[in-house]
């Protein structure tokens, strides 16, 4: 009985749609094609601001005189109070990195957590309900936007939380390190390359659950870290798969971005006027943005759908793998009690 459950489990894990990323990749090409005029225009305009908050971040921060200097110094500062080692190219990087991704978060999260949070909702809205309505009605956008913006202040405590855990390891290996003796720059270069990837594991992990956390909370109506507990039970198993999905979702965007860069910040700062060509340009590399932040939620949208699927389909194989060992058990007594009455018989 136990191999017939398994060649049955075996002839059903081809249908779950997480078997494959590209199946999901082009389910949601499909949803986003056959929704294309409110995608890329009600939805699209909606996030509009925000893309650009985005890409205007990516100028504005670097030339900024006050705020970003300001975060870099205190993030040395701590650093270094910590005990990482000054020496470290890896922490000076980091120092910067995180000064600036800290400097522009402060400046787009009016527009993240407004009209962010108002596209991702009216996308939720669509794809929740089997027969839609275009565009869905204040009251159901307003029902979607207040969990959504309960997980979106949870999830950045969640990532303040990945980056402090993180830190804190690094912290108690290069101590250890230091205490131990081995404090060469040989050993340092290795733990720095190790923290790196460490880094980038937890980050990403974190990433991931968020993303699917404010999914969860416009699908189910719930905020909040429950949200964030349903996408580390739903996400078991499957991290694989989310991290395939973001990856080409991420490229895209680090590309318009760096094509904003190239023809509009970079002929900005040669020429030193902006012209009514390159603010129009501007715009339409906002809403090539904004678009690919539409798309981006759609394939979250089907990744959260294909997690449902696969967990109902694991449910049932559970329920029928006990049921089918109930009966095992039931046969084998029987037979237990017929083999004694032939046995009495005799």
């Amino acid at each position: 009985m136990p191999n017939s459950f398994s060649s049955q489990r075996t002839q059903e894990t081809p249908r779950i749609p997480m078997a494959k990323t590209t199946k999901i990749i082009r389910r949601s090409i499909y949803i986003f094609l056959q929704n294309y005029q409110h995608f890329t225009t009600t939805v699209a305009v909606l996030a509009i601001p925000f893309a650009a908050s985005i890409l205007l971040s990516q100028a504005l921060v670097p030339s900024s005189s006050s705020l970003l200097p300001l975060i870099h110094n205190r993030l040395k500062t701590l650093f270094q109070a910590a005990g990482f080692p000054p020496s470290s190219e890896f922490f000076s990087i980091l120092s910067l990195k995180l000064s600036q991704t800290i400097s522009s978060s402060i400046f787009t999260l009016p527009f993240s957590l407004t009209f962010l949070l108002l596209a991702k909702a009216s996308i939720i809205q669509v794809l929740r309900q089997h027969k839609p309505t275009f565009p869905p009605s204040f009251s159901s956008l307003f029902s979607a936007f207040s969990p959504l913006f309960h997980t979106y202040i949870c999830n950045s405590f969640l990532i303040l939380s990945a980056n402090a855990t993180v830190f804190s390891l690094l912290l108690i290996a290069f101590n250890f390190l230091e205490g131990s003796g081995f404090s060469s720059p040989n050993c340092i270069l290795f733990l720095s390359a190790a923290g790196a990837v460490l880094y980038s594991i937890v980050l990403a992990n974190a990433l991931i659950i968020s993303n699917l956390a404010l999914i969860i909370s416009g699908m189910e109506s719930c905020g909040g870290y429950l949200a964030m507990l349903k996408a580390c039970v739903l996400i078991r198993g499957r991290t694989s798969v989310a991290l395939s999905l973001a990856l080409p979702a991420n490229l895209v965007l680090a590309g318009i971005e760096a094509l904003f860069q190239y023809r509009i910040v970079r002929a900005y700062r040669l020429g030193g006027v902006a012209s009514h060509s390159m603010a129009f340009e501007g715009m339409f590399i906002a809403y090539l943005y904004s678009i690919s932040v539409v798309l981006d939620t759609v394939i979250s949208c089907m990744f959260y759908k294909s997690c449902k699927i696969g967990s109902w389909i694991e449910q049932e194989d559970r329920i029928s793998y006990y049921s089918n060992q109930t009966d095992t058990a039931g046969d084998d007594k029987e037979g237990y009690v017929n083999l004694k009455n032939c046995e009495e018989n005799v």
